[in-house]
């Protein structure tokens, strides 16, 4: 068995993203800068942590379930014109940052199972809460974009190999994932 940490990983994400808590406490532009930072972490581990494996398989899937997302809410937001709570456009719902996060979590849920899910999941939801906490956007708005994301990430995403396994890990001096693959 062969044993190595990918760079990006849903737990990195985490940590990257709570790194944020503390200044976002102050503004609305800080919420809407650590949820989008955080969005983009999830989305390159996503895509990350199967490419570092070389699985392309699940590189196309998460493209897939993104992508698929994207449509998905971007049309809702054309047919279903809201306003921000900002005031800022019509394009409030549903959440495109929270759909994208929790496709994104899904994704690596369906496909490295719970050990990766979790950790994407508590990023996709610190993600729905900036986007609230921004005033972009209404709790419905970001429930129902979680909901789309989470049931695309599923529905296109498969499991990946049995002989790969990833395990989170964490002490005093840091956290990662560790992975397990049988040749």
């Amino acid at each position: 068995m062969k044993h190595f940490v990918p760079r990006f990983v849903p737990v990195a994400a985490v940590t990257l993203s709570l790194g944020f808590a503390t200044p976002v406490h102050a503004s609305e532009d800080g919420w809407n800068d650590a949820g989008t930072i955080a969005k983009n972490a999830l989305v390159v581990a996503a895509f990350g942590v199967p490419a570092v494996q070389g699985d392309w398989e699940g590189v196309l899937e998460a493209g897939g379930s993104i992508g698929g997302t994207m449509l998905i809410t971007q049309g809702l937001k054309e047919v279903f014109p809201s306003r921000r709570p900002d005031g800022s456009d019509n394009k409030s719902f549903p959440s495109g940052h929270t759909s994208t996060s929790f496709a994104a979590a899904a994704t690596l849920h369906n496909r490295y199972g719970w050990e990766a899910g979790v950790p994407a999941y508590i990023v996709a939801s610190f993600v729905g809460l900036s986007r609230v906490e921004a005033r972009k956007h209404r709790v419905g708005d970001v429930l129902v974009g979680a909901a789309i994301g989470t049931a695309t990430g599923h529905l296109v995403t498969t499991k990946a190999n049995e002989r790969v396994q990833i395990i989170p890990w964490g002490d005093t001096k840091g956290a990662g994932i560790a992975m397990s693959m049988q040749f």
